[in-house]
């Protein structure tokens, strides 16, 4: 396909040390509510009290907000959101990864919108109402190289009551105003969290490539966040202060995130947010990496997009790829090299007899992504990948 619809409003400052220019931005408004996770890292490195300085001198106030999940629910969106009421803040500030970021959008939109987050979620149960009023605008800081947030307008949230796990979002509105992509708050990413994010910014693109959905415009953002990746996740892994590798890793979550606004994400995401929905211990980038050499492997089979594959291969870093397994080659040198090559479902909680439950869940909640699939995958073909990647 060659036609496709772009629209990526989001003012993007990326750079090391470009968090100290955030008070020079244009603030959309006078009172922010500061949202992060529930979790040590943004106060223990200094992120924290960095951006409130930066907003402090900008002339904005600031309410903080730190109860996010690694997969956040509908039950603490709705408490930011009560919060930003209460507190009359008129615009959100998400400091941290994808999780942070995506529930932002959410807490923006249920700041102004009536009723509960999931009566306008448009899969599983949610009940499919429109968007009310325009959300708060908001600003995303983003500490990890994951999940491309910063420059899109989805998020993904958890009904723990249902066990539903479904992007929310789509609307222009939700993009983010302002995207700060400082690689130096990246430093501190344990190393194994550095492989699942980068893995889950690598998965963005190149299910974004063999999607049905691809165009000219969304392929040149894929493979070239799918070249950093394939150059600079292992050695971000290995040394975390290495500020080349984590420069070229924010660049392709950024591309990662943009891709997603031209293309679609395939079923490979819908597997694993059941997963996680039912098992929310279990990281989403763990979860994708457990998932991939046998998700991938069933499209290969079929040849249903070879020279794809062998595309990827090439930007991946075997420049003299001829098949289309090369890309699985590649993929597993890869985990293998950042140590998530055993990752097991079975540490996680996850088992067997759960599979087709898991299956199930997957169509029935994020089926649309199964259409972006490059061939058609049924229930049982989706039960056989979770078989296929149980450890």
């Amino acid at each position: 396909m060659s036609n496709f619809n772009m629209y990526v409003p989001t003012r993007i400052v990326f750079g090391r040390g470009r968090l100290n220019e955030l008070h020079k931005q244009n603030m959309p408004g006078k009172k922010a509510l500061l949202v992060i996770t529930n979790g040590k890292s943004a106060k223990e490195s200094g992120a924290l009290a960095r951006t409130e300085e930066e907003l402090h001198i900008a002339g904005v106030e600031t309410i903080l907000f730190d109860r996010i999940q690694a997969n956040p629910t509908k039950t603490v969106v709705m408490d930011g959101a009560a919060a930003a009421k209460e507190n009359c803040c008129d615009f959100v500030v998400a400091l941290g990864g994808g999780s942070v970021m995506d529930a932002s959008k959410a807490i923006a939109f249920m700041a102004t919108n009536p009723g509960d987050v999931w009566d306008y979620i448009n899969g599983g149960t949610g009940k499919k109402m429109p968007m009310q009023n325009q959300p708060l605008p908001v600003i995303c800081i983003t500490t990890t190289a994951g999940t491309g947030s910063e420059v899109d307008q989805w998020g993904v949230i958890t009904n723990e009551e249902t066990n539903e796990k479904i992007g929310f979002g789509g609307y222009d509105s939700l993009f983010p105003v302002l995207a700060v992509v400082d690689p130096e708050l990246m430093k501190s990413v344990p190393p194994a969290f550095t492989a699942y994010q980068g893995f889950d910014a690598l998965f963005h693109s190149t299910e974004s490539y063999i999607s049905t959905y691809a165009s000219l415009m969304s392929d040149m953002y894929a493979l070239t966040a799918i070249e950093n990746v394939g150059k600079y996740l292992v050695r971000a892994y290995k040394d975390g202060s290495d500020m080349e590798a984590r420069e070229h890793m924010a660049f392709a979550n950024t591309l990662s995130g943009a891709v997603m606004t031209i293309s679609v994400t395939t079923a490979e995401h819908s597997i694993e947010h059941a997963m996680s929905a039912y098992h929310p211990n279990l990281p989403h980038g763990a979860g994708l990496i457990m998932i991939s050499k046998a998700f991938y492997e069933f499209f290969i089979e079929r040849h249903a997009c070879d020279d794809k594959f062998i595309n990827m291969a090439r930007a991946m870093g075997m420049k003299d790829a001829s098949r289309p397994e090369d890309f699985i080659t590649m993929l597993v040198q890869m985990q293998k090299d950042c140590g998530v090559d055993n990752l097991k479902m079975s540490d996680y909680g996850i088992k067997p007899d759960e599979f087709n439950k898991i299956a199930r869940n997957a169509r029935e909640t994020m089926g649309g992504l199964f259409t972006a699939n490059p061939c058609e995958m049924k229930h049982e073909d989706v039960v056989e990948v979770l078989r296929k990647s149980f450890k």
